[in-house]
């Protein structure tokens, strides 16, 4: 295993560049597409109603299939990355949807009123007050959506999209364990790094979470 990486740092270097990109731009979407649609829904009963069992559903489609069935709807080419991505897109909005209607559902109502009391307007009021409150709990939801797409991602390979997948599918093909436990290591090391970043931009976003705990330290002493 060790040889294996030794001799094969420029193919995994490339491989994992490949897995980040594949991996990166399925997050932004679905922090774009997930926080707005989990606000509106946290507001409006109906929207909530829809959303939520049209997020379970979407999330039982089994990814090689959506892979294989979004260049038809999309006007792509079966090997075009931007499959993987809107696919990986959908699935991590079918998880993050609900968590960011449960997120801004658990802003209290109190804190609300208070701010808009002040002045603050809608737009405003989200950002300064919404967001912020509700960050400890997307930040979780986006570690869980984090994990599954990196994972999600070595799929791609079955249809000839890159990614760590490929050691996968041509260490399967060799008979060579060595490639394949190397992809599956570097894709757990992946995961294990974004989930870190995440929980540091967590503890960014979350600055009275750490005087709280501070403070909490302080009083045991």
């Amino acid at each position: 295993m060790i040889g294996w990486f030794a001799h094969n740092g420029d193919r995994l270097a490339d491989l994992l560049g490949e897995h980040l990109w594949l991996t990166v731009w399925p997050l932004v979407a679905t922090l774009v597409v997930s926080v707005p649609l989990g606000a509106a829904a946290a507001r409006v009963r109906w929207l909530r109603g829809l959303l939520l069992p049209l997020s379970g559903v979407l999330y039982t489609i089994p990814s090689l299939a959506l892979f294989l069935v979004l260049p038809s709807l999309l006007g792509t080419r079966v090997l075009d990355p931007i499959n993987v991505i809107v696919a990986l897109s959908l699935y991590g909005c079918a998880l993050m949807v609900r968590t960011a209607v449960d997120a801004f559902t658990q802003v209290p109502a109190s804190v609300q009123e208070a701010a808009t009391a002040l002045g603050y307007g809608r737009l405003r009021r989200f950002a300064s007050v919404d967001l912020p409150l509700a960050a400890p709990v997307l930040v979780a939801g986006m570690r869980v959506v984090t994990v599954s797409t990196v994972s999600l991602v070595s799929v791609g390979a079955l249809i000839g999209v890159g990614g760590l997948g490929v050691l996968f599918t041509s260490g399967y093909q060799r008979s060579y364990p060595a490639e394949v436990g190397a992809g599956i290591i570097t894709i757990l090391a992946l995961a294990l790094v974004l989930d870190g970043l995440l929980i540091l931009v967590g503890r960014l976003l979350t600055p009275w979470q750490r005087a709280r705990g501070a403070g909490h330290g302080g009083g045991d002493a």
